[in-house]
């Protein structure tokens, strides 16, 4: 046997690598594909597969390359990738080391999606405690949408047909590109001005792509900050957007919006019939009850013999006055039995045994107060025997029983010579006053 033909494992490996290596058109390949298995390496590295509906390949994005991705990669995330296949030698599989990566569009448009829907279902913009309910029978409708279109005229034409009597107000509006999102919320804002019952917000069929501004955040704040029930109908029956989930009501098209927000003139006819109808059996069967009712009470023996209602209160009040005078007379009888025994009572008879036991009291209280009183005025005789004394010393009469005078001329005390004023003086003796003329006036020098 010649084994020289046999190659090893790492032989074939190593010639379809140098294959993949040398092929042109594996050196620069453009993919696009759902990541699967996504792992990012403590190292940076990216680690991942790409598939799609029938195939899977796997990738590897080193560190230097990863940095450079403008998104967070996740499962399920759409991408487009550029890079070169090449084998790896340890697994002999086959693989893409991948030098760029974008988002694809569609796929990570579902992405924003239900990552938004969860962001707002948590906040509870999705509760159905807040959903306000759609008027019965609205009087004005407003409808927010393109101004030309199907859409538009499914549901004038289905409120006419149904409901003609409801007034429609058109805000036209952007429903899809780059402005359309802020056109809407304008629009919403401007109807929440108006007197409306309520409010459709939608548009027709489409690319996910175009219905994209009915899944941005804030026309969906739009929708639940707006005072007036909003019915949304957006696309088909199959298509879903946030709009939908916040709205009060969602309708699976614009025409079912329009069937969703008025009656039907006709099923309101027929059904005013026949509440008609069992009104009047209510009202002929009420007036047959009270009838009856009436020939009852009619026929009672208390309206044949009125008096006996006062027969009946009269016996009463009399037995009430009855017994109040039996409890009066009882009750002055027993006021009387007291006063008696209160009237032979010894104190009564004897009132002034009350005082006996405070008369010696009284007694040595009188004499306490006798002392006390001698004792002060002995004290206030003392002080003003002192007083005097001092007084006395004082005295400018004192002064003058020794033999010293006082000399005036009117009121006024002349102290020194030059004091006088005229030759008029008058004296203070002990004893009386002395007027004089003044012959000679000399000071001492």
């Amino acid at each position: 046997m010649n084994e020289d033909k046999y190659l090893s494992i790492g032989a074939l490996t190593r010639y379809l690598k140098a294959k993949f290596d040398g092929d042109a058109n594996l050196r620069t390949v453009f993919l696009k594909g759902e990541i699967s298995n996504f792992k990012s390496h403590t190292s940076g590295h990216f680690y991942f597969s790409l598939k799609d509906e029938t195939s899977k390949i796997n990738a590897i994005m080193f560190a230097s390359k990863a940095r450079m991705v403008p998104f967070t990669p996740m499962d399920g995330s759409k991408v487009l990738v550029t890079g070169r296949v090449s084998v790896y030698e340890a697994t002999g599989s086959y693989q893409i080391y991948v030098d760029e990566m974008m988002e694809d569009g569609v796929g990570n448009l579902y992405i924003a999606f239900e990552k938004l829907k969860k962001e707002l279902a948590q906040e509870g913009l999705f509760d159905p405690k807040y959903k306000k309910p759609i008027p019965k029978i609205p009087e004005r409708i407003g409808i927010i949408t393109a101004s030309t279109g199907a859409a538009i005229r499914d549901i004038i034409s289905t409120i006419r047909r149904r409901f003609p009597y409801a007034e429609t107000y058109l805000f036209p509006c952007l429903v899809q590109g780059e402005y359309a999102k802020e056109d809407i919320v304008k629009k919403i804002k401007q109807a929440s001005t108006y007197d409306l019952d309520v409010l459709i917000v939608g548009r027709g069929g489409g690319s996910i792509e175009d219905m994209w501004p009915f899944n941005e955040e804030i026309v969906a704040r739009a929708i639940y900050d707006c005072p007036i029930p909003i019915i949304s109908a957006v696309g088909h029956e199959i298509d879903f957007t946030i709009a939908d989930f916040v709205a009060d009501l969602r309708a699976p098209t614009p025409t079912g919006a329009a069937e969703m927000a008025v009656p039907n003139m006709k099923d309101l006819i027929k059904h005013l019939s026949q509440l008609q109808i069992r009104l009047n059996e209510a009202i002929h069967n009420q007036v047959r009850h009270i009838q009856l009712r009436l020939d009852h009470i009619k026929d009672t023996y208390i309206l044949k013999n009125p008096t006996m209602m006062f027969d009946n209160q009269k016996q009463h009040l009399m037995i009430l006055e009855e017994k109040m005078n039996e409890a009066i007379q009882k009750k002055v009888t027993i006021e009387r039995l007291h006063l008696d025994h209160i009237k032979d009572t010894y104190v009564l008879k004897n009132p002034s045994v009350l005082f006996d036991p405070y008369h010696q009291q009284i007694q040595v209280v009188k004499e306490t107060l006798d002392r006390e009183i001698q004792l002060k005025m002995k004290d206030l005789k003392q002080n003003l025997k002192y007083k005097m004394e001092k007084l006395e010393v004082v005295n400018p009469l004192h002064i003058l029983s020794k033999g010293y005078h006082v000399a005036y001329q009117g009121d006024k005390m002349i102290k020194k010579v030059s004091d006088i004023e005229n030759s008029q003086l008058k004296l203070r003796f002990i004893d009386g006053w002395v007027y004089t003329t003044i012959d000679q006036i000399e000071e001492e020098k």
